[in-house]
């Protein structure tokens, strides 16, 4: 236990920096408290190196308290933001593409179902093909293909 009140300041930033590493690699910011007590147990090591507050475990846990809710006042809404920040891109699919005739007419209101891979599949369209054209993949969802008339090629 002499060793840890020895280097308090070092410990404090070893655990610092497994908190953040923990919450960026391993949760990817999913939650914010460790991150706050991260950064928090990193700027009580600084202040206990630089002789800014002498290095004591009750000092310890008042710093890191409070520095943990001052980082969460000023940190929490940006990081919130940034995190409902998302980049919608389409999904694209090796089935994007694929051809085939259908086997029954099908339209806005009308499905069908084709056997593809070993899986059947709800064909819909947003426009009325009649049965025996031929239709291109343009987009898969989960068990259904979205397609359009085919282009003759």
């Amino acid at each position: 236990m002499d060793w840890l009140s020895d280097n308090l300041a070092s410990t404090l930033a070893v655990i610092g920096l497994l908190l953040l590493a923990i919450e960026i690699a391993v949760l990817g910011f999913a939650t914010f408290v460790l991150l706050f007590v991260g950064i928090a147990a990193l700027i009580t090591s600084g202040l206990f190196y630089l002789d800014i507050v002498p290095a004591t475990y009750l000092n310890a846990f008042i710093s890191v308290g409070i520095l943990t809710a001052v980082s969460a006042a000023l940190l929490y809404r940006p990081l919130l933001q940034m995190q409902q920040q998302v980049e919608k891109k389409p999904v694209t699919s090796d089935l994007n593409g694929v051809r085939f005739v259908l086997a029954e007419a099908i339209g806005p209101s009308a499905v069908t179902t084709h056997a593809y891979s070993g899986i059947h599949w709800t064909v819909k369209s947003q426009l009325p093909i009649p049965a025996g054209t031929e239709v291109e993949v343009v987009n898969v969802e989960v068990g259904v293909l979205h397609v359009v008339p085919a282009l003759k090629a």
